[in-house]
């Protein structure tokens, strides 16, 4: 029945190359035929005049591990013309699991805490039914149906803690211990999962180092070993180039590491491209460059969006990452009259002045009160869209007293806007045409009360391709497409090609946009009730196929779940030639 004939359009292939006029024939869930002129056969018909007709997009860094759970419609991606979802990044994942409660709440209070999900919903919709990742997958597969196609890594993390417990946080490993992660890798990956995703980069919001932090060399080789076998797998990892700046020391013990092994890296942070992170850019640069010289097949992970932080008292991990966990207590209360009470308090107030004058990072939100913008009440008393720094200044007040008081008039559930962190588009554009990076990272299904990452991929369009000029329509589509489909050894989709699974977006450029954020109340709370998440109204694509099932038509979601968990295979190399 979804057999279609999608007509004269103009086809970016995904590898690359120049655009050309053809018609697409989808049949079976496949492509079957790319063409100038094809006739029609027993199938649906698609006018695809004026528009572009090209591979699904890539979200090549999410987090709806959780999410998709309780969100099954992965609102807005469908309307954005992405077709696969990357998850288990940065060491979290669902899975695997201790089999004692206190070590699993651990997993998913450290998802709920660097991912800003609830936990309430972690709770009450995921079932979890597995200990082992090839239980997990088991379970999702019989579960969960999403429009999107979704790959995963397993988490150092997560491993980590399903093999000591909740020692993970205070200790290096045993052998013995070592031996079981061991185990419990080789299950994962045999499995099917995309590889190992780890974390050298944050602390929690009690300020403790995470789990994978206390990992020794050993416990890192011996991992190294598992992932050799598996030669189609990758390795993710985060470093630190944001908060306690100890990347280039990430990459000096990564290099050595992996040295000489097989091992495809994936470094998220390897090319630092905000302004306050000039600093630290040439020790990264020169990291990276004795990375490839000792035979590390690296990719530096990269987002073509600046970071944007919307300080949030429901849920935001802005403060204690911002190294202030005073006003991080605020979020942990348990109730808004507790929230209130607290940002009232003449003690409290002095502490959060003393953390945000000496605690506080000086790039961070906290610090640079001409960035936040009060834009977002409750209750609609306002003043609205003035910064932070003109409100304290007209009251003659600390900026944290200000903050307070203005949260105060307008109600607890109102949040505070950060402009985007100035960024080096020139190093940008640098990134995204080197045939060895990941691009179109968004963080989709995380910070759903600070960000929203679904529905970044738009800027690509129209920032740096209809607006800009910067790339060309071929380069943006294959940053997106077929050249994260190498990557991740998606060998059978990213390209338009005879064979490839029908994973497809068409879209007129001249209708594309980055909508503007909006408030959706539909994210489950644990209580019975519901707490809201930032959203987007759709791109939108004219058509959004998954393996060759409309997800998206006529302006709006289908209601179709297509999407199915893939593996890695290994495939041909030259999804990435065109764009060497």
């Amino acid at each position: 029945m979804n057999d279609i004939l999608i007509r004269n359009g103009t086809v970016v292939d995904g590898t690359g190359a120049p655009a050309f006029q053809a018609d697409v024939r989808v049949r079976g869930g496949k492509i079957a035929e790319v063409g100038p002129g094809l006739e029609p056969q027993v199938e649906r018909l698609f006018d695809a005049a004026g528009c572009y007709v090209t591979p699904g997009f890539i979200e090549s860094h999410t987090h709806y591990d959780g999410t998709m759970w309780w969100q099954p419609d992965l609102d807005p991606l469908p309307g954005y013309g992405a077709t696969t979802m990357i998850l288990g990044n940065c060491g979290f994942s669902a899975a695997p699991l201790h089999k004692y409660m206190p070590a699993q709440r651990e997993m998913i209070g450290i998802f709920s805490f660097f991912e800003d999900i609830p936990e309430g919903p972690f709770m009450e919709k995921l079932p979890w039914d597995w200990n082992t990742w090839s239980e997990y997958r088991a379970s999702v597969e019989r579960n969960v149906k999403v429009p999107l196609n979704y790959a995963a890594y397993v988490g150092h993390i997560a491993i980590r803690l399903a093999a000591m417990g909740i020692e993970a946080w205070d200790r290096e490993a045993t052998p013995e211990e070592i031996a079981r992660m061991c185990e419990l890798l080789d299950d994962a990956l045999a499995a099917g999962a995309l590889g190992m995703s780890d974390n050298m980069h944050d602390h929690d919001g009690q300020d403790r180092p995470v789990p994978t932090l206390m990992a020794n060399d050993a416990e890192f080789s011996a991992l190294f070993d598992v992932m050799e076998r598996y030669p189609n797998c990758c390795y993710q990892v985060i470093v630190d180039t944001f908060m306690r700046m100890t990347g280039p020391a990430n990459l000096e013990r990564l290099s050595k590491l992996l040295s000489g092994r097989k091992i495809r890296v994936q470094i998220a942070g390897a090319v630092p491209t905000l302004e306050f992170q000039k600093g630290i850019l040439p020790a990264m640069q020169d990291s990276l460059r004795k990375m490839r010289e000792a035979d590390v097949d690296v990719w530096p992970g990269f987002a073509h969006v600046s970071p944007t932080s919307t300080l949030s008292l429901v849920k935001s991990l802005i403060f204690a990452q911002s190294n202030d966990y005073v006003w991080h207590e605020v979020v942990l209360a348990d109730d808004h009259a507790e929230k209130a009470r607290l940002l009232a308090d003449p003690d409290w107030r002095a502490r959060a002045r003393e953390s945000w004058d000496n605690s506080a990072w000086p790039h961070s939100p906290l610090k640079n009160p001409q960035d936040l913008y009060l834009l977002d009440s409750e209750n609609g008393t306002g003043p609205l869209n003035i910064t932070l720094k003109e409100y304290a200044e007209s009251l003659g007040l600390h900026r944290s007293d200000a903050m307070a008081d203005w949260i105060l008039k307008n109600g607890t559930r109102s949040t505070v806007h950060m402009a985007p962190f100035p960024k080096d588009e020139e190093l940008t554009i640098e990134l995204m045409r080197d045939p060895k990076t990941v691009g179109n990272i968004s963080d989709a299904g995380a910070h759903l009360q600070m960000l929203c990452g679904g529905g970044e991929n738009a800027l690509l369009l129209t920032q740096y391709v209809r607006e800009e000029k910067k790339l060309s329509i071929e380069e943006a589509v294959h940053v997106m497409t077929g050249k994260l489909a190498a990557h991740f050894n998606l060998a059978d989709r990213g390209v338009i090609a005879p064979g490839k699974q029908a994973d497809i977006a068409v879209f007129n450029l001249d209708e594309v946009q980055r909508q503007a954020m909006e408030k959706a109340f539909d994210v489950p709370d644990g209580r019975g009730g519901t707490t809201w998440r930032f959203t987007r109204k759709p791109m939108p694509t004219r058509l959004t196929l998954v393996n060759g099932v409309p997800t998206f038509e006529n302006g709006a979601y289908t209601g179709a779940k297509p999407g199915e968990f893939l593996s890695p295979v290994i495939g041909s190399p030259n999804l990435a030639i065109a764009a060497e």
